[in-house]
């Protein structure tokens, strides 16, 4: 064996060492974000009861976060393809504990839509930098797999958002525990601008991925606009975002918005007892996400992990809506709430998906659009329930009055379902050429 290949040997192995750094450090960003995107549940009734507001104030509060967010994707796609990850990802995190830090110090309407604005700005652009890191520093076939367990990562911190928000709420109070999370924010966001590095090249690593990814903070805006189109106009990827829309938005019904009063309302549960529940279906969407993304690259198939898991998706939620009239028994809540968190998980297969029916050269981009699908539908569904909450919240009963609210939630993941038989089979690599050859 020559020296030039043991000196690729030894450049490779420090490439497969300091890429867990890289990601590992970017991903507890990506922790926090989601402890935003579910925390909203566990703090409603004290912030109705503190601010005075009505249920459709509190959705609306709490849906500035994903206004924002869906509005950022695009424009997260265009500045991690120019930019880099790196940049993007501290300023990202910085804002958002800016935005935290205000929320936790508002004692007016205007300043809580200000922080939470700030919160969904800062962390639009987490999970698309992480994409576009393990793009770069991890290989082709191992995609589904690190997205599986990136959002394993994720929903950890969606789980802080439960049952430990619910105790410190109850203990030193929502304001001293959402600034807590600030000062946290802020240490990540240094970690990251001082760790990560937009690719192995950048430290005179070894690249592990052979396919072209743009990754050059000099990348054109021009080459970048024309690639954004490329994506809009390709067929294959709508199917994805609907999926995604239908699928995430219900998840976070469930467990972001309605979950804990659901079962605090219907079962005569505390708001920390109520959260004990919630935090099995986050806990399960964890474990979901690694089980689907490794089976996925596993097998080497998108769309059969993606059909099965969605259906099972659709089943959990259609035994929650009429089994026992809306009222599952007790013994049932547990189990099916963490099912519904498991299968929802089928998700995880848009973002490998859309990456692979689009040109290689622009996963930010692409992975950005399919990034608004899955907000579209944490932006439309519940403003529809707190409407059913609205109008029927002081004449039905509360069993009855979920259960109209989930029937709602049913359908969205039929349709979530429905789109998922359109996806394009990629077998696990990018099928982009094949695709303009079908299309010629």
């Amino acid at each position: 064996m020559n020296s030039s290949v043991l000196n690729n040997s030894n450049d490779e192995q420090r490439t497969l060492k300091y890429r867990w750094v890289v990601w590992g450090v970017i991903v507890l960003s990506y922790a926090i974000k989601f402890f935003h995107s579910l925390s909203m549940g566990v703090i409603k009734d004290t912030l109705i009861l503190e601010f005075g507001i009505t249920e459709t104030s509190f959705v609306s509060i709490g849906n500035v976060f994903f206004y924002i967010y869906l509005i950022m994707q695009i424009p997260t796609g265009l500045l991690v393809d120019t930019l880099g990850a790196r940049i993007v990802a501290a300023l990202g995190t910085l804002i958002a504990a800016i935005g935290i830090t205000i929320f936790s110090f508002s004692h007016s309407l205007a300043l809580l839509y200000i922080g939470r604005g700030l919160v969904g700005l800062g962390t639009s652009v987490v999970f698309v930098s992480i994409l576009k890191i393990q793009a770069t520093w991890f290989r082709e076939s191992e995609f589904g797999t690190m997205t599986g367990i990136t959002c394993f990562i994720g929903t950890l911190g969606g789980a802080l958002a439960q049952t430990p928000l619910a105790m410190m709420v109850s203990s030193i109070g929502w304001r001293n525990a959402f600034r807590i999370i600030g000062v946290i924010s802020i240490v990540i966001s240094l970690a990251i601008y001082f760790i990560v590095r937009n690719r192995p090249e950048d430290l005179g690593m070894t690249s592990l991925n052979k396919q072209k990814v743009s990754n050059e903070t000099h990348t054109g805006y021009t080459r970048i606009f024309k690639g954004l189109w490329e994506v809009l106009r390709n067929p294959q990827t709508w199917p994805i975002f609907l999926m995604y829309a239908g699928f995430y938005g219900t998840y976070v019904i469930m467990m972001g918005y309605y979950g804990t009063s659901f079962i605090a309302s219907v079962y005569g549960k505390t708001t920390v007892q109520a959260s004990n529940y919630i935090i099995a279906g986050v806990l399960g969407s964890a474990v979901g996400s690694i089980v689907v993304g490794s089976v996925s690259d596993r097998i080497k198939s998108r769309r059969k992990p993606l059909i099965i898991t969605g259906g099972l998706y659709v089943i959990t939620w259609a035994v929650m809506a009429f089994y026992n009239g809306g009222m599952p028994p007790e013994i049932m809540l547990i189990p099916l709430i963490f099912a519904i968190g498991f299968t929802s998980a089928a998700y995880v297969i848009s973002w490998p998906t859309v990456k692979e029916v689009n040109n290689p050269m622009y996963v930010g981009v692409s992975t950005s659009v399919a990034n608004i699908g899955g907000f579209f539908g944490t932006i439309v569904l519940p403003p529809i329930i707190a409407n059913v909450f609205v109008k029927y919240g002081n004449t039905l009963p509360s069993v009855e009055l979920y259960q109209k609210a989930f029937i709602i939630v049913l359908i969205a993941t039929v349709i979530g379902f429905v789109s998922s038989l359109f996806t394009k089979e990629t077998k696990c690599k990018n099928i982009y050429m094949e695709i303009k050859k079908e299309a010629a």
